[in-house]
């Protein structure tokens, strides 16, 4: 928590649930000795496990925290090594630090249905739908699922409406479509804006010179630069507008604005591929922070990572 982007940041003060804690740690699936009949803190499938290949198992990713209807919400995803691999919603039952509970429709499964992916060690039927996000408007809730999935929330945000199959956004893929993550849905000035995270890859042209595109995986194609791209529509659903690159090396983020009416963006520098592994940028790689947003593109048109301005101070 802090008063202002520029700090000073604080971690939430967790000591009167968890006195003798790690202070600032809202959950983890080691909470699981909390869980009490009528109140599930942690599932069977987001608890700790070990095997022979990897030892410990289990891990929790990209969570965000919500404030909605007056009650604070952590969406987030249990990773590769889980049990089941996909979507959850926290619910607090006091302020910002907790004590969090996991919803009722989630209990069993994350959210949406099982498929095929992920890394091969990953069993049949144990991955789902990555990187959830919440998106909000006036009463109503909806869950944003990798890559062009939705569902809106029941009034008491216990769970998704039930549907036989989970609708899509309408959006303009391209030829061929990679695979995307970290889906956001942020409204601005009456507009919606579809954020993705793409993995910008290089590869060799027939003339030698070095290609720049979002490929889907293959031979000769490199992971360089983890990116974010956007589109826009007049609608939550879509149809959405051809896609642009709203921030080199700044992908899996979220947009939001400060009390002063300024866009900004999170970003994440990925470690593990391209520009942020080199060993000379490594102690900059995997952290989070925020960069400016401004309007730009044809007719100014685009929210775009703001451009280097030495002159400029950052002020929220």
């Amino acid at each position: 928590m802090s008063p202002s982007l520029q700090g000073p940041w604080t971690l939430a003060d967790t000591t009167g649930i968890r006195p003798d804690a790690e202070r600032g740690k809202v959950w983890s699936p080691e909470f699981v000795g909390e869980n009490r009949p009528g109140r599930t803190v942690v599932a069977p499938w987001q608890e700790y496990w070990y095997d022979d290949q990897f030892g410990k198992r289990g891990q929790a990713w990209a969570p965000e925290v919500h404030y909605f209807r007056g009650t604070w919400y952590i969406v987030a995803c249990m990773g590769d090594h889980s049990r089941k691999v996909g979507s959850f919603l926290l619910v607090s039952e006091g302020g910002v630090e907790g004590p969090y509970r996991l919803i009722e429709g989630n209990l069993e499964k994350p959210f949406g249905d099982s498929f095929i992916g992920g890394p091969k060690f990953i069993p049949p039927g144990a991955y789902h739908h990555i990187d959830g996000s919440l998106y909000t408007e006036g009463d109503d809730a909806w869950l944003v699922l990798h890559n062009d999935l939705y569902a809106k929330f029941r009034d008491d945000m216990e769970d998704i409406v039930p549907t036989t199959n989970l609708p899509k956004f309408q959006q303009m893929p391209y030829s061929p479509e990679p695979y995307l993550e970290g889906a956001y849905v942020f409204k601005y000035e009456g507009r919606y804006y579809l954020l993705q995270a793409a993995w910008d890859r290089t590869s060799i042209n027939p003339d030698g010179s070095t290609r720049y595109a979002y490929d889907p995986p293959g031979p000769g194609r490199t992971q360089y630069q983890y990116d974010a791209i956007v589109a826009v529509s007049d609608n939550f659903e879509g149809p959405y507008s051809k896609r642009w690159t709203a921030g080199v090396g700044a992908g899996h983020n979220n947009f939001f604005v400060d009390r002063s009416g300024q866009v900004w963006a999170t970003f994440f520098r990925n470690p593990n591929f391209g520009y942020w592994s080199d060993p000379s940028r490594i102690a900059d790689a995997a952290v989070p922070g925020v960069v400016r947003v401004e309007w730009t593109g044809p007719a100014g048109s685009r929210l775009y990572v703001e451009r280097r301005n030495p002159g400029r101070t950052i002020t929220a």
